[in-house]
């Protein structure tokens, strides 16, 4: 599975373009210049001890350490719905970005990284930064949502997350989770889902 086959299961590209009022064109070009960045956050998520440590030169964030990032990640996430986030995407109902600009905090830790985020996509796709940055909560919620859906019924997310990272090989993509392409991102994401469905209970 790659992203474009992802952002048309979950009707994401659907949604956003609903949801902002833009063509479908423009908010799949959007969303896929996005999510490899999104998905490459939900590998490492910042955690406010790591923050700290970055932010004085120390270590940079490494894949759950000791669940720190990961646990206050599934937690924040919970909080807001769980699987219930990809549906509310993807209802006929505004969208409540507020729950994806707080997944958003959890994953890249500050607005510069999102914005940061925003530009390297708008340089790979030609969407304009400022849409993009609209587009970043709605596809957290999604991813989100999604993540938790597939835990929950003990689906095989892991494999799908690592295809769709797997297959990001553009050598015009500048983004992290293009860079970070290895044999390891599947059993990152293995990790991640297996992580989410302890948290589930199960």
């Amino acid at each position: 599975m790659n992203i474009e086959q992802m952002l048309q299961q979950t009707r994401a590209v659907d949604a956003i373009s609903r949801e902002l009022g833009v063509d479908h064109t423009t908010a799949q070009a959007g969303a896929a210049a996005l999510m490899p960045s999104i998905l490459s956050g939900f590998q490492n998520p910042a955690s406010p001890t790591e923050l700290h440590s970055a932010s004085e030169g120390g270590p940079g964030r490494s894949a759950f350490p000791g669940l720190g990032g990961l646990g206050g990640l599934l937690g924040t996430i919970g909080g807001l719905g769980g699987s219930g986030l990809l549906d509310n995407v993807t209802s006929s109902e505004p969208t409540e970005v507020g729950k994806g600009n707080q997944i958003l905090g959890e994953i890249f830790g500050s607005k510069d990284r999102s914005r940061a985020v925003a530009a390297q996509a708008a340089a790979q796709s030609g969407v304009e930064p400022s849409l993009l940055k609209k587009m970043l909560p709605i596809l957290a919620m999604v991813v989100a949502g999604y993540v938790m859906k597939q835990a929950g019924q003990g689906g095989g997310i892991g494999g799908a997350l690592g295809g769709i990272l797997g297959g990001q090989t553009s050598p015009d993509s500048t983004t992290e989770a293009t860079q970070r392409n290895s044999t390891g991102s599947s059993d990152v994401l293995r990790d991640l889902i297996g992580a989410a469905g302890k948290f589930l209970g199960r």
